[in-house]
C-alpha cells in the first residue's frame, strides 16, 4: 500500500496517540504518596500527557475536516447525563487542587441531537485549559441559549487575552499553547453540527473569568 505524505503524517500521529495513551495508563497505576514533592510531578505528567493525546485526536479530526471526511455521527443524547460525566472527568483531572462543580438551566432538553464523541473532545479540551490556569475553581454548565444547547465551562483565572477573544469572534489568534489547534478543533466541530442551515457556534468571553460556551443547535 502507497503512503502519500499526509497519509503518512497521520498514521504517525495516531502511532503516537496510541503509545501516549499506553503511557497514561502506566501513570495511572502509579500510587499517590500525600507527598507533593512526588505528587505534584506525577499529576503533571498525566495532564501534559492526556493534553497531548488530545492535541493528536485534534490534528487527525482536522486532517480529516480538510480532505473533507469531517462528518458528525448525529444521534439522541442526554445533555444532563453527558455533563456529570464532564464533571467527573475534571474532578478526576483535578485531583482536588480546584473545586468542580455543574450548573444546569431549567430549560434543558431531556434529549438533544448531537455527536457525543466530537463534542465531548471539544468540551475535554476545553476543561485541560481551565485546569492549567483556574485559581481555584471550574464550573461546567448545560443552558439553553439563542436556541441552542449550550455547554459552558467558566474558570476563575484571570481571563482570555485579547487576541483569543478574537478568535473566539471569528477573528485570527492562537490558544494558550500558542498553535490555536485546540480553538480550530472545537470551532470545526461546532459548525459541522447544523439544524436546518443554522450551524453551531464557539464563543469565548471574559466573565470574572475566562468562558468558552459551545452551542449546538
Amino acid at each position: 500500500m502507497k503512503f502519500d505524505n499526509l497519509d503518512l503524517y497521520a498514521a504517525l500521529m495516531h502511532e503516537l496517540k496510541n503509545n501516549l495513551g499506553l503511557l497514561i495508563m502506566t501513570l495511572d497505576t502509579i500510587p499517590v504518596q500525600g507527598h507533593p514533592d512526588h505528587d505534584q510531578p506525577l499529576d503533571e505528567a498525566r495532564l501534559l500527557s492526556q493534553r497531548s493525546v488530545e492535541r493528536l485526536q485534534q490534528a487527525l479530526l482536522i486532517y480529516k475536516a480538510d480532505s473533507g471526511e469531517l462528518h458528525p455521527v448525529v444521534d439522541a443524547y442526554a445533555p444532563v447525563e453527558m455533563l456529570r460525566e464532564l464533571r467527573d472527568t475534571a474532578q478526576s483531572l483535578a485531583r482536588d487542587r480546584l473545586h468542580v462543580d455543574t450548573l444546569v438551566g431549567d430549560q434543558v432538553p431531556t434529549l438533544w441531537f448531537f455527536d457525543r464523541s466530537l463534542v465531548e473532545m471539544a468540551l475535554i479540551n476545553a476543561i485541560h485549559n481551565s485546569l492549567a490556569h483556574s485559581r481555584s475553581r471550574l464550573r461546567i454548565e448545560a443552558d439553553m441559549v439563542d436556541g441552542c444547547l449550550a455547554y459552558t465551562v467558566r474558570d476563575d483565572s484571570a481571563g482570555y487575552p485579547d487576541h483569543i477573544l478574537a478568535y473566539g469572534s471569528g477573528g485570527s489568534g492562537h490558544g494558550s499553547a500558542g498553535t490555536g489547534l485546540g480553538l480550530r478543533f472545537a470551532r470545526l466541530i461546532a459548525e459541522a453540527h447544523d439544524n436546518n442551515g443554522r450551524h453551531g457556534e464557539l464563543r469565548l468571553f471574559n466573565e470574572e473569568g475566562a468562558v468558552f460556551r459551545f452551542l449546538l443547535p
